[in-house]
């Protein structure tokens, strides 16, 4: 149950600054149906995690509640979070005003100078999706980041002409003026005075310290993040006097505050300054545009993701419907057999994003065939039970390509009226382009480079994408986010989640519905299993380290895998689980340490 409690800024801000100081194939399923409340457990997880897996359970701290929870990357921005929700705000609210707090204390991929998603379903069952992704700006050309030689460029990743026109002011903007219940100034108000003085958490300081290099290619850069000429340190009492400011007038004027103004002038002005080619008319132009959920079925549950112009809720749905034809529970969690049906079912739907999807306001994109049952099942029937497909021998699917016309961040949000609320954003590289607007306070996405630059050639994470997402002015470029809602065999929400990684976002939701769907894991097990990722080119299975026992990686030699142990974790998963009572579980994932916080929690506040 909800309740409202009077707090001034001043008391908020206080209380936010204690905060801070989480193989045949099959024609039809053979998996037995399971719930998320499934009562049955199948000891996946003792049986199948190796030993010396450093993410155990138990490290996934869960908090329950009545009222709502909140679950992002960073306790700050849970807290006010869940402190609009105390004000009776509801959870549209609570994710507007998490976004800006999270542009504060999370500036290596929360943002205002980004894009990303939302996907939200309502109380009465409907599901929404906004697409609020980055544009190219209107006098970006098709071989812009090539070289004389055809090479593609660094500028596509570091300097101003990486950046897309931002979406995420334009996107919270219009998820308020639809949904949202307070005022939108009591909603912005929060990141204003955050950034007008913070103490200083492990997290951010780790952070900022950890890339102290990146962040003095620019003036103005280091000037914003390492005062003093330096990452501050734990205890220190940090201020963004330029993005206060800045925020300050998103709060007084809205999307105007950014898109028209001072904001807009500070903007251009950086543009010029460092020959990028972000216009006027391009911030005046930028609108967020809703769009129809993807939607698949499994194991009984619908789930709702985002469609084009991200790519993660068709590729999220193909493997998913491709695994529907296995029963893998018994095919043990983490076994050779698993592993090697999760592979080849990702080998084939990273092939088909990589070549069909784009923005489709710009090409005709076959979402629907992509995520159909017959789809599915023509891929399912090419896998081999005991032999790898090649990557080079495994083609695109759906036909001839359409004709030509790493750093995220994820929140989740539910609240006791029903609304469930998944929202992925980014700034694409850990701290964008690394381009500080000057006077303005906060830094640039490097989203240019998730256009296709060039047909053949990977991108910053790897990815071989088709002409169909070549730059084009006013386009949106291709993307992995994939906020997701599950939905129970009554069309109630019962797991939001989403995680940020690039294209391992795909893989990592994917996986986290299957442990908890196929392998009765609870949420906390399900987040801290050890996650794979496999995306057609580099052909290569890439798992987090000691995630695998070495006998089940030589048994995936043998079948013809090539495997690679990645130096560090995958992905960032946040999540709300709504369990059988009706209360919520919250988690935040420990690979980087955010927080989950419901209505339950109070903190003492001294002023």
């Amino acid at each position: 149950m909800g309740y409202r409690l009077k707090t001034s800024a001043t008391s908020l801000t206080v209380m936010l600054l204690l905060a801070a100081a989480a193989c045949a194939p099959a024609q039809a399923p053979e998996a037995p149906a399971r719930t998320l409340d499934t009562a049955a457990r199948q000891g996946a997880w003792s049986a199948g995690v190796p030993e010396g897996w450093a993410i155990q359970p138990e490290l996934v701290t869960p908090v329950r509640g009545l009222g709502g929870v909140v679950s992002s990357t960073d306790r700050v921005a849970s807290e006010v979070g869940v402190e609009i929700l105390r004000r009776g705000g509801n959870a549209f609210d609570a994710a507007v005003a998490v976004h800006f707090a999270l542009a504060v204390v999370n500036p290596e991929a929360g943002n205002i100078g980004g894009g990303g998603f939302m996907v939200a379903v309502l109380p009465d069952g409907d599901a929404v999706a906004l697409d609020f992704r980055e544009r190219a700006p209107m006098s970006a050309t098709r071989d812009m980041f090539l070289d004389a030689e055809g090479n593609v460029a660094r500028a596509s990743v570091v300097g101003h002409l990486a950046s897309g026109v931002p979406g995420s002011v334009a996107g919270m903007w219009e998820i308020h003026q639809r949904y949202g219940s307070l005022p939108w100034s009591e909603v912005v108000e929060p990141a204003v005075n955050l950034a007008d003085g913070i103490v200083v958490h492990e997290r951010l300081a780790s952070s900022l310290r950890a890339h102290e290099a990146r962040l003095r290619q620019f003036p103005a850069t280091a000037a914003a993040f390492l005062p003093d000429g330096r990452a501050p340190r734990v205890g220190d009492r940090y201020s963004q006097p330029d993005l206060r400011e800045t925020l300050a007038r998103i709060a007084r004027d809205g999307r105007d505050g950014f898109y028209r103004g001072r904001t807009a002038d500070l903007i251009v002005a950086e543009m010029e300054r460092g020959g990028g080619i972000i216009e006027h008319r391009d911030l005046a132009g930028y609108e967020a545009v809703w769009r129809d959920p993807v939607s698949v079925s499994y194991r009984g549950h619908r789930v709702v993701s985002m469609p084009p112009s991200s790519s993660g809720g068709p590729t999220l749905g193909l493997i998913l419907n491709i695994l529907e034809g296995y029963d893998l529970a018994a095919a043990d969690f983490l076994s050779p057999r698993h592993v090697h049906l999760y592979t080849e079912a990702a080998r084939r739907a990273f092939v088909d994003r990589n070549i069909y999807l784009a923005d489709p306001d710009f090409v005709d994109v076959p979402t629907e065939a992509m995520i159909s049952a017959e789809h599915a099942a023509e891929r399912r029937a090419e896998i081999l039970p005991d032999r790898a497909s090649p990557s080079a021998t495994v083609e695109p699917g759906l036909g001839p390509p359409p004709a030509e016309n790493e750093h995220t961040t994820h929140y989740s949000v539910m609240d006791a009226g029903g609304n469930a609320v998944a929202i992925t954003t980014t700034i694409n590289s850990l701290y964008g382009n690394r381009v500080t607007v000057a006077g303005a306070g906060f830094l640039l996405n490097n989203e240019m480079d998730d256009f296709t630059a060039r047909p053949g050639v990977p991108n910053q994470f790897g990815l071989v994408q088709g002409a169909a997402n070549a730059i084009e002015p006013g386009k949106r470029m291709l993307s992995a986010m994939t906020p997701t809602i599950v939905l129970d065999v009554d069309g109630r929400p019962k797991l939001v989640l989403g995680s940020p990684g690039g294209p391992t976002i795909i893989s990592s939701v994917a996986q986290v519905i299957s442990n908890m769907l196929d392998f009765g894991m609870t949420l906390p097990e399900a987040v801290a299993a050890p996650r794979l990722h496999h995306q057609h080119l580099p052909d290569v299975l890439r798992y987090e380290v000691d995630g695998l026992r070495p006998e089940t990686v030589s048994a995936l030699i043998a079948k013809g895998h090539a495997l690679e142990s990645r130096p560090g974790y995958q992905g960032d998963v946040t999540a709300i689980h709504v369990e059988g009572h009706g209360g919520f579980l919250g988690v935040a994932d420990p690979r980087r340490g955010g927080a989950a916080v419901t209505l339950a929690e109070r903190r003492e506040v001294v002023q």
